[in-house]
């Protein structure tokens, strides 16, 4: 199943004015008429994010450990990558069990992984997860350096897990250094080709940490949010 991880402004995301989505292709058949609708949608929903991040510095107070700030604007540069629900499972999975060595890896990603006995482990109550901003359901990472993931409305007033792009990126590394010990020469060419959804967890997981890596490289790069397209 087909899932886009996008790093940019938010107002780029919401216009849906961004490579990888379906949006995206649909309205590309509009022409230059349909690009200049996408860029004003992205302009009027500019100070609409505004608003929604100062909300939630204001409502995270001293618990945050510095304001939330990065560039809403048009000129921003973005990113995104498909690693497909099947790649990201894999990946979160292959955390989850590295993280509980006791349990047996599954050859293949289970078709309800969402509910793996690795996985409930790393979310369970009081324990502490190495990999907690890949294996906790976070659907948003922000640019800022924070240990802890949090709930939180997001500009569509949905219920979303949020997390730190800096803290992502250290626990992917963290993940490598921990199973496959390899260059990011190696890991790069892991994304050139996308395997067939079927193929081995390892195979799926590595694709997915291929591209989140280099996503989330830059997203704290360039100081810019990085969301799943859920």
């Amino acid at each position: 199943m087909a899932l886009d991880v996008y790093v940019g402004s938010l107002s780029r995301y919401y216009a849906g004015d961004w490579e990888g989505t379906a949006e995206r292709v649909a309205s590309d058949r509009t022409g230059r008429s349909g690009a200049q609708d996408r860029l004003k949608e992205a302009e009027r929903l500019r100070p609409r994010v505004l608003a929604w991040r100062d909300a939630l510095n204001q409502s995270l107070g001293a618990n945050a450990p510095a304001a939330f700030d990065w560039n809403e604007s048009l000129d921003t540069p973005h990113f995104a990558g498909r690693p497909g629900w099947d790649g990201f499972g894999s990946l979160v999975l292959w955390a989850a069990y590295t993280e509980h060595p006791a349990l047996r890896r599954p050859p293949t990603l289970p078709e309800q992984w969402d509910y793996d006995a690795a996985l409930m482990r790393s979310n369970a109550e009081g324990f502490r997860s190495r990999y907690s901003h890949l294996v906790r359901k976070v659907e948003l990472w922000l640019p800022a350096a924070f240990p802890f993931t949090f709930e939180a409305e997001d500009i569509d007033g949905r219920r979303v897990v949020v997390g730190s792009a800096e803290t992502l990126q250290r626990q992917l590394a963290d993940l490598n250094n921990a199973t496959w010990k390899v260059d990011d020469d190696e890991v790069a060419a892991w994304s050139r080709r996308a395997p067939l959804t079927d193929a081995p967890l390892e195979i799926l997981a590595r694709y997915a940490f291929s591209i989140l890596s280099a996503l989330a490289r830059a997203a704290v790069d360039h100081r810019l949010p990085m969301k799943l397209d859920t």
